[in-house]
């Protein structure tokens, strides 16, 4: 498995894993912290895990081993928290391009 070259990820952010809701709300997995990442900070339009239209303000692209489902807190290196709308896992099986995990933020 080829993964997207460390050189490429020069930023480091902060995921908290979403494991579901409780009575008091989002419920999150250990802070994992110092995640090599390229953080994009641009608008763009995305549709979340129920298929509607959301405004997306950061795009994250990381290792495809990432553990981050949609809902996760992500704390992005300006130290923002924002929320994963999406994530995307490229995978190209026998094909010579590099394997990459992509998260659309909130």
């Amino acid at each position: 498995m080829r993964a997207v070259p460390g050189w490429l990820l020069r930023h480091r952010i902060t995921v908290e894993p979403y494991v579901g809701d409780s009575a008091y709300g989002p419920t999150y997995g250990p802070a994992v912290a110092g995640v090599p990442a390229l953080v994009a900070e641009t608008v763009r339009t995305v549709r979340d895990k129920e298929g509607r239209e959301v405004t997306s303000t950061a795009q994250i692209i990381a290792a495809p081993g990432l553990d981050c489902p949609a809902e996760s807190r992500i704390t992005l290196p300006d130290g923002r928290t924002t929320k994963a709308l999406t994530v995307a896992r490229h995978t190209a099986p026998g094909l010579p391009v590099p394997q990459s995990t992509e998260v659309s933020c909130e």
